[in-house]
Parts: structure tokens; sequence; C-alpha cells
């Protein structure tokens, strides 16, 4: 007898990013396509960035005030926290004062972790003579904080992972959901990323690649597909976090969000940033995601791609697609140019976008001259997300809407 058939559907999301701090105030923010980038000065020179905007940081505060163990905690598990908290209550799974759930998972993961408070602590340890630090310096810093507070904070008792795979972290984290769940592992489970790397250390580390943009002073500091040959790559902060459920056929409703496929592909690392000009890693997870949609049926009306704004990374991406698709190239845009890249909470931020392009039918126009191809998509109903990481690995997930 054959078995059911079953889905894994994205029962609740949540996010704060540099275009708000829910579904709808993003919402609002894509459609009008305004970039949310600010600059700040690093060492003397003017760095364009994407923070919070005003309203988001209002949130985040009102949360890091509701509990006094929230005031020691890194500003990339706070994020984490608060889009999980919204996940969960959208899913229905936000139940205070109730016993723990053992049957519901969480992974969180993040390109940097604590970074704002890490830099803190080594600060504060370089300047003291005896090398003091303060008793919670290690518990607040660990990689395994972000899943393990997020937790706490929904009630979830069951798997708790924090991991790390550079900016391809969200789609890995997502993948791991997946697995769990058609594994029976849990039957329900939390999945995202988030970065909160506006910090001094970490735009050294990003301007010491060579990718970051000069364009400070331009309306779009971060051209992901320019035409004209410069590294444009602005950090941003967020996070997004998914909860994700197994649910049968005949359980499907009208409007559901199903993760369809789950891709993953590797190239040995040719560069720093580990991608060869034929994007090797990317054709990889494409085609290992595109492999496992009906045979008959394995069109793609979307891709939201990786693409950072630098040269060589956006070059790869297409040319991956190019060897993929071939003529029958999908439409392909990308959100990096409203609100740069999050390392590690970029899959997750790129698969927020593909869940407001499947409510609204529409994406936010790029205004600059791009290497795109020209598109014509009547309707959107099922899309590939794309990332990439530092070391050569990428991810590719493919959600449809059912309709």
């Amino acid at each position: 007898m054959e078995a059911e058939k079953s889905h894994i559907i994205i029962r609740g999301t949540g996010l704060i990013s540099p275009q708000g701090y829910d579904a709808a105030s993003v919402a609002a923010a894509y459609t009008a396509g305004i970039p949310s980038f600010s600059t700040v000065m690093h060492h003397g020179q003017a760095v364009p960035v994407a923070a919070l905007p005003t309203t988001a940081e209002a949130e985040l505060q009102r949360l890091t005030h509701s509990d006094p163990n929230y005031r020691q905690l890194d500003r990339s598990v706070l994020l984490a926290i608060y889009a999980a908290r919204q996940a969960a209550a959208e899913a229905g799974w936000l139940q205070e004062g109730t016993a723990t759930a053992d049957d519901l998972g969480v992974n969180i993961g993040s390109s940097r972790g604590a970074t704002g408070l890490f830099e803190q602590h080594f600060s504060g340890y370089q300047q003291s003579p005896e090398g003091a630090l303060s008793s919670s310096a290690s518990p607040t810093t660990t990689l395994g904080n972000l899943s393990s507070w997020v937790a706490h904070a929904v009630n979830a008792g069951g798997a708790q992972i924090s991991h790390s795979i550079t900016c391809s972290t969200a789609l890995m984290a997502v993948a791991n959901g997946v697995a769990w769940l058609k594994a029976g592992m849990a039957q329900r489970f939390l999945a995202g990323g988030t970065e909160a790397p506006l910090t001094p250390f970490t735009l050294s580390q990003m301007k010491a690649v060579g990718i970051y943009s000069k364009l400070a002073v331009q309306p779009y500091p971060c051209q992901p597909y320019a035409v004209e040959k410069q590294n444009t790559f602005v950090l941003g902060e967020g996070a997004a976090v998914f909860a994700l459920e197994q649910v049968a056929s005949d359980r499907l409703a009208a409007g559901d969000v199903v993760v369809e496929a789950v891709g993953l592909g590797f190239e040995k690392i040719m560069s720093k940033t580990g991608i060869s000009a034929e994007g090797i890693n990317f054709q990889k997870s494409m085609r290992h995601a595109l492999a496992q949609l009906p045979e008959h049926d394995r069109q793609v009306d979307l891709i939201i791609t990786h693409t950072p704004g630098t040269r060589a990374g956006d070059r790869a991406e297409l040319a991956a697609i190019e060897a993929v698709f071939g003529e029958k190239s999908p439409a392909i845009t990308t959100n990096k140019w409203l609100i740069g890249h999050t390392l590690g909470a970029s899959g997750a931020l790129s698969l927020q976008y593909a869940l407001y392009v499947l409510q609204h039918q529409q994406f936010a126009a790029i205004p600059f001259p791009t290497l795109l191809p020209s598109f014509s998509v009547s309707r959107f109903t099922r899309i590939m997300i794309n990332a990439a990481g530092f070391g050569g690995n990428a991810a590719s997930i493919i959600v449809y809407c059912n309709r």
C-alpha cells in the first residue's frame, strides 16, 4: 500500500529587518521599493549599512526590557527571539505558562554569532591589567546561545540546534527542519537565521576582503547585477524564522506555502570567497532541488538570488542559472539592493521575500541598469531561493503556494 503523501508547510513567519518589524510593515516597504540604507562613520570613512528602522528598533528594545535576563544577551540573540516568538504566535504555538513542548524543535543559525557582545568583552579583557572578564562572557557569546534562548522564549523542549555555514546558514536551518520533520524526530520546527554584524570589527573584516561598497552617498549603495564593474557589498542586520509543520495532502489548505525541495551544493575553494566563475556550487544546489520536483513539472517562475553585489559572486550565480536553465531562465530578482547582505540571516530574509511575492504577486523593480535577462511572468506560483557562503557551500530551496 502506497504511503500517504505529506508536505512541509510554513505555518508561521517572524521577521525583523531594515524594512520593518513584521510581515505587514515589511510588505509596505517592499511595495514602496525604497532602500533601507544609512551611513555610519567607520575609521573616518563614510560607510553604508542597512540597520533596523526606528520602529523596528523600538520593538526590539521593548522585547529587551520585557525580561531582565534579555539585557545581557547579544543583539543577534534578541533578533532571533523576536522573530521566533512572532513565527510561533502566528502558527498558534506560543503557549505561555504551559508545559514545555517536547515535540517542537529549534534550529537558529548565524554566520558571526554574538559579534557585538564578543567585541565588547574582548575590549574589556584587553583593557584589564589582570585580563578580568565578566562571568557572563562565555555563556552569552557561545553559538549555542541562539537556539537555547529561543527555545526558552517559545517554550520549546525538542532539539535545540545552533550552527553556522556562513551565508547559507538560514537555508541550512530550514533544510534541517525539513529533515527532522520527515524523519519523525519532531512534529513541529522553528528554523531560521539571525545576524547583528554592524560592528566596527565586522565592518573592517568586510572591507579587508575588498568587496565593500564605496557608494555611501548614492541612493543605491548595494547594486547586485549592476552593469558597471564594481563591488557594492553592504552589510545589513536582521532575522527571520519560520514555523514548519508536516501535513498530509488532504490537510493542505488554499494559500498554504509548501517547502517543496531543498538542494545543497559544494565546490572546492578556488578563492577567498570560495566560488568559481561558473558557480559550480550553485549549479549543484539548484539541480539537486529541481530533481526533487515532479518529473513532469519542474518549472520555476522566479529565482531570488544570493547576489550580494560583488562582481565575481553576482556573475558566477548568473552563469550558474544560465547553465542550469538555459534559454528558459525564470525571472530573477533579489532583495539585497533594498536591505544589503545580512550574512547568516540573508537566506531567511530572501525566503520571506518569496512569501511576499507569492502573496502580492509582485516584487520591487530594480531601478539601475543590470545584467538580468528580460522576462514575462503573469503569475508566481513556484519560487527558488538561493544562498551561498564562504567555503564553497550553496543551498537552494523551492517553495510554492497551494491554490
